[in-house]
């Protein structure tokens, strides 16, 4: 007995794994673990009775909880721009784009995962979406059915870290940071990792130029009567935008002094992107219509077809994203325009229909109360394990690893990378981040930077083999016997599942990489975060003694008078009375709420 009050902390946590390992859901599991040592708990009277009685006010705390009405809104944002036929669309016309080099397919998917995780946020309709309109295409052109597998499975999972991703919104939640904040922290990263992905099928064009062949000359479609690809007029609409786009951006002052009426002296960086690009991307969308209105002739069947196809999403990560980074609205607002703007999109293409609605909506409900339930249970776990003292156990474990803030982030990272053979990135989110993230704000570590670096490592949650799930749903839509080609005529032979395991292995290693590389260079991650407002105490104290002199010499009354041994009495430096600076000090210094 004695054994089990002194370990009931370790105990506790292992019979969360048994639950897991049993097979039984993870809510239940964790709700049901934290029941049962509470009880066991106040048997041995480690806890008072009283502390169940917070369970309702923190369960009514999740249901009052604004930022997780994001998760929701994104979600259906994703889905319903999924199912209009966005991603079909998208993969044709950039496969046509990229098609006449070697690996064009592989970076096209790549590109659109990329775009698609912008939008979409969500990893499963990603995968399925480009496993059943792309590697079809990539088997009957000869790609490496490795290859073909790895970058689709990889190229979803995008979803994961450039934001609005999901999983970003929980950790926020649960590191209680600004998502505001950690989906500036993840858009460098997340444009890193795809950039590394590209540089992967690059190398591959060198070294094994035959697993990742261009198009042939008949499967290029989209061409002028000529025979002509017509890149030339999409270049000359590329630099057109983008000379409008840089001239906006260095003008933007002056340009919004005239609107304004008034002189502004500066802008701030990010809002001068957000706009410059934005007005780009019109431009170039406003010429496509007048082209297409007046019969012109100006722009190549190509120029039109990429412009009016991938200009909508791009002005859509523009609205959401856009005004989540300059402060206008926050993540919730923005998911809520992102979702109107999807269904907007979906209708002004035809496609929106009551049964695409009935169904984004109803996978929308299930997503969103999958999400709660665990946080329900994760709350009762969490506040049982806080009672028996579970976080100083965990503290303790951590912090004695040698190698300070260095040695603690790679015993973190490979905990998180073990478990994310077994766990998805919602169970580690609400199950492991709660415990890990104390002992990193003590030891000086920032959690947005925190967050971010977890993102990036859950990530391989979904691409690990054998049980990860971007590779189940990839499995899902891949041929699983021979057939033949209705185009070719050719018999295509199945994809198996070892080779869809062989082909996600080089990039949970370009994950890895990533990884390694936010340690090493933490500034791939702060250099996209506001910078914090230094203060200079000393000129403080000069303008106030200079424009408040009298009250800078009023100090306690008592203060300076004897003592009953004689002396001088100091002044009670816990009183903000005493010193006005300090007590400035105190307030600049506390820690910001989030969103």
């Amino acid at each position: 007995m004695q054994f089990l009050v002194q370990n009931i902390a370790p105990i506790m946590f292992a019979g969360l794994i048994v639950f897991l390992l049993l097979g039984f859901p993870v809510a239940f599991s964790l709700g049901a673990c934290g029941l049962f040592f509470g009880f066991v708990g106040i048997e041995l009277g480690l806890l008072p009775e009283a502390l169940l009685q917070a369970l309702p006010l923190r369960i009514f705390g999740i249901m009052q909880n604004d930022t997780l009405l994001a998760i929701p809104f994104f979600t259906l944002m994703g889905l319903i721009l999924e199912r209009s036929g966005m991603a079909e669309d998208l993969l044709d016309t950039i496969g046509q784009l990229f098609g006449t080099i070697r690996g064009g397919l592989a970076f096209a998917v790549i590109f659109v995962g990329a775009l698609l995780a912008a939008t979409t946020g969500v990893v499963a309709a990603s995968v399925i979406s480009m496993g059943l309109i792309s590697l079809p295409i990539m088997l009957r052109y000869g790609y490496d059915r490795r290859v073909a597998s790895g970058v689709i499975a990889a190229s979803g999972t995008l979803a994961q870290i450039i934001p609005p991703s999901l999983v970003l919104i929980i950790l926020a939640d649960q590191l209680g940071r600004s998502v505001g904040e950690m989906y500036k922290g993840a858009f460098i990263p997340g444009f890193a990792l795809t950039g590394l992905y590209f540089l992967y099928i690059v190398i591959l064009t060198f070294i094994r130029p035959h697993w990742v062949p261009a198009l042939p000359l008949e499967a290029r479609t989209i061409r002028e009567d000529n025979g002509s690809s017509g890149l030339r007029s999409l270049l000359i609409l590329t630099i057109i935008s983008t000379v409008a786009a840089v001239s906006l951006g260095q003008n933007y002052a002056q340009v919004l002094g005239w609107l304004k009426g008034e002189a502004v002296l500066s802008v701030a960086t990010d809002e001068t992107i957000v706009v410059s690009l934005c007005a780009g991307v019109i431009l170039a969308f406003v010429i496509a219509l007048v082209n297409k209105a007046t019969h012109l002739g100006l722009l190549s069947r190509m120029a039109e077809r990429v412009t009016f196809v991938l200009i909508p999403p791009l002005l859509l990560i523009f609205l959401v994203l856009g005004t989540i980074f300059l402060g206008v609205a926050t993540p919730t607002e923005g998911g809520a325009m992102g979702a109107m703007g999807a269904l907007i999109m979906a209708m002004s293409r035809g496609r929106l229909s009551m049964k695409l609605l009935k169904q984004a909506l109803n996978s929308t409900a299930k997503l969103s109360s999958f999400v709660v339930f665990i946080l329900i249970g994760s709350t009762v776990f969490s506040l049982v394990f806080q009672g028996v003292d579970g976080s100083k156990w965990v503290e303790h474990l951590l912090t004695s690893v040698p190698g300070g803030q260095v040695g603690f982030l790679i015993v973190v990272n490979l905990l998180i990378f073990f478990l994310a053979f077994f766990l998805d990135f919602f169970e580690l989110s609400f199950i492991v981040v709660p415990l890990l993230a104390p002992v990193a704000e003590k030891i000086g570590i920032d959690l947005i930077w925190f967050g971010v670096l977890l993102g990036v490592n859950m990530q391989t949650s979904f691409m690990h083999p054998p049980f990860g799930f971007a590779l189940f749903f990839l499995r899902s839509v891949a041929p699983a016997t021979a057939y033949t080609d209705k185009l070719t005529k050719k018999l295509i032979q199945p994809v198996t599942t070892m080779q869809i395991y062989w082909g996600a292995i080089p990039f949970v290693i370009i994950q890895i990489i990533m990884v390694g590389l936010i340690i090493a260079f933490p500034g791939i991650v702060s250099s996209g975060l506001d910078k914090k407002a230094e203060y200079d105490l000393d000129k403080v104290r000069i303008e106030m003694e200079a424009t408040m002199p009298d009250s800078m010499e009023q100090q306690d009354p008592t203060a300076g008078m004897p003592d009953a041994a004689g002396g001088a009495a100091p002044a009670d430096s816990s009183d903000p009375a005493a010193d006005p600076l300090k007590a400035l000090q105190d307030s600049l210094n506390k820690p910001e709420k989030k969103n």
